[in-house]
């Protein structure tokens, strides 16, 4: 049984391919046009010296890949939602201390009812602070997260944003109450929403 064995490959032909491919060229038949365009179009990886960037206010300093990646980080919706967490409970807890020290159901001292002690008003005031933060808590982080999705995903930063954001925050805590209560908080939250980020923005 014969065997087929590779046709040898002929220097000169193959030279004549090269040259001819050459000629042909990538971007322009001529052949020193076209070593020109591939050098400067076709080569990724030469390497490049003069890089020019807008210059608006100060020195420009390109960012390090390290820089990159915390601006990256801190741009993220995760750390969006987990600020927008801490400070909301830290919001909630001020407004639910200062409501709880205005309290009504403190009695008062010349009253002849039974008196509250320290304990028990602290105890309450501690209450009234966490229920507040935690309330408040939710609510940022639902909202920071909705509105980064929002604004990921339509690729555009406007007050359509922060309202689409409050009406989807402000249905999910409403339907905790009946469709009715979701449908009212929906367009008061986003209402809400439109009027704050109006103000933000021009102001």
């Amino acid at each position: 049984m014969a065997t087929l064995l590779p046709k040898p490959v002929d220097p000169e032909e193959a030279a004549k391919q090269i040259d001819a491919a050459k000629a042909k060229g990538v971007f322009f038949p001529g052949c020193d046009l076209d070593e020109v365009a591939r050098h400067f179009i076709g080569n990724n990886y030469r390497y490049r010296e003069n890089i020019i960037i807008p210059k608006m206010y100060g020195a420009v300093q390109i960012k390090t890949n390290e820089e990159k990646l915390v601006e990256a980080a801190f741009e993220s919706c995760a750390f969006k939602s987990l600020m927008s967490c801490v400070l909301g409970y830290g919001l909630g807890a001020a407004i639910g201390l200062f409501s709880s020290s205005v309290n009504p159901n403190i009695s008062d001292p010349l009253a002849a009812e039974k008196q509250q002690t320290a304990r028990e008003i602290f105890r309450e005031m501690r209450q009234a602070t966490h229920s507040y933060g935690k309330n408040f808590a939710v609510i940022g982080a639902v909202f920071a997260a909705v509105e980064c999705v929002i604004e990921s995903k339509r690729g555009v930063t406007d007050w359509k944003n922060g309202t689409y954001a409050g009406a989807v925050t402000g249905g999910l805590i409403g339907l905790r109450a009946g469709v009715k209560a979701g449908i009212v908080g929906a367009a008061g939250f986003a209402a809400f929403s439109t009027v704050i980020d109006y103000y933000m923005r021009h102001r």
